[in-house]
């Protein structure tokens, strides 16, 4: 009875002391100024935990902002955004460049990457009508460097950097950050899933894509923005690439040290950039949303998605594949993120060359 007893106050201390160590948002987590030489792209995780991407470092900074009471989305608004960002800065327009834009998900505040012509980074929060500096010293935070980076010095065969394409996105689904970018592998398109609180294990796949609009396989270019989803049931990898082409893979095929082809399911327009994908709900409806550089917002219907079985396989001249339509009042978006389920922040250069922000709802699309 004795021995019974003393392995089950053992069994229970067990537990207890599982319990203690389950990891938490924070685990790992110190205070201090992380050296962060360059914001390339923004994302939050949970509990008002911000990812940023550092290109020139080769790594992610998970920032605990500290900002995670839950708040309901309110329409914001504010135009000539880029002037007042500047004027906060001290410095001109000419001399700022926004690099990504964020929306925390829990308290539904606004965060921005500003690159300043000196080379420094900034981040601001925009809380309303009011922008202030979030500074980046004596914060509580933790970071990854992430393996296979290109070299520091190394070029592409036109001469520019590959570094500066190291992070090409980011993302949080499922409990691990997503990094799209590039890699010091043959086939350099690479396809990051870490585990957050980061651990030591970084699982990588390398991609390669049909560019219809190209008319060849290629392996060496990044996905320049992508989102999740379901689609008949299987989750998805939504990309999409310079030049527009619209890619899915399997979630479940991107496993360490594999080699994926992507399944081409539109060909969006040459000449063209993405810039920001998003999905949104119109009553029962979902949609994929993405700003580019050259066009007005497109929209597609993850019906048209979940119907399209081919790939394309063939030159393109246009567009082809799953049909997508343009939103013609959203041209021009810099930068796009998601406020809730039908709402939408959008970051957009006016036809008088004001930068206006402000939020689209259903009744846009």
């Amino acid at each position: 009875m004795k021995k019974t007893l003393a392995f089950l106050v053992a069994g229970i201390a067990g537990i207890f002391f599982v319990a203690a160590i389950k990891p938490t948002t924070t685990t790992g987590f110190v205070n201090g100024t992380p050296e962060i030489k360059s914001i390339s792209s923004l994302a939050f995780g949970p509990d008002g935990i911000l990812f940023i991407g550092d290109s020139k470092s080769a790594s992610v900074f998970a920032i605990n902002t500290k900002d995670a009471k839950k708040n309901k989305a309110g329409a914001v608004e504010m135009k000539n955004i880029d002037k007042k960002i500047a004027a906060a800065l001290g410095t001109e327009v000419a001399n700022i460049t926004i690099t990504d834009m964020a929306v925390n998900p829990v308290s539904k505040a606004l965060y921005l990457s500003v690159q300043h012509a000196d080379g420094t980074p900034v981040l601001l929060k925009v809380n309303g009508d009011q922008i202030s500096s979030f500074s980046l010293k004596d914060v509580n935070y933790s970071s990854v460097v992430l393996n296979n980076a290109p070299a520091e010095d190394a070029k592409d065969q036109r001469g520019r950097p590959l570094r500066i394409s190291t992070i090409s996105d980011l993302g949080y689904a499922d409990g691990k950050l997503l990094v799209s970018g590039l890699s010091n592998h043959e086939f350099s398109s690479s396809f990051k899933s870490i585990s957050f609180p980061f651990t030591d294990k970084q699982d990588e796949a390398t991609l390669e894509i049909y560019h219809a609009a190209h008319g060849r396989y290629e392996t060496a270019a990044p996905i320049k923005t992508f989102t999740t989803t379901e689609v008949n049931g299987k989750k998805y990898l939504v990309a999409s690439y310079t030049c527009t082409p619209l890619v899915l893979f399997p979630m479940d095929q991107l496993k360490p040290g594999t080699h994926v082809k992507g399944r081409t399911v539109a060909e969006m327009g040459a000449g063209n950039t993405p810039i920001d994908m998003i999905s949104l709900n119109k009553g029962s409806e979902s949609f994929l949303v993405m700003a580019n550089t050259a066009r007005s917002v497109s929209k597609v219907d993850y019906k048209n998605i979940a119907s399209f079985e081919g790939t394309l396989t063939e030159p393109v001249k246009g567009t082809a594949g799953v049909n997508f339509t343009l939103m013609p009042d959203m041209n021009k978006v810099l930068q796009m993120d998601k406020l809730d389920d039908a709402q939408v922040v959008v970051l957009q250069q006016k036809a008088n060359g004001d930068v206006d922000l402000w939020t689209a709802n259903d009744k846009n699309w």
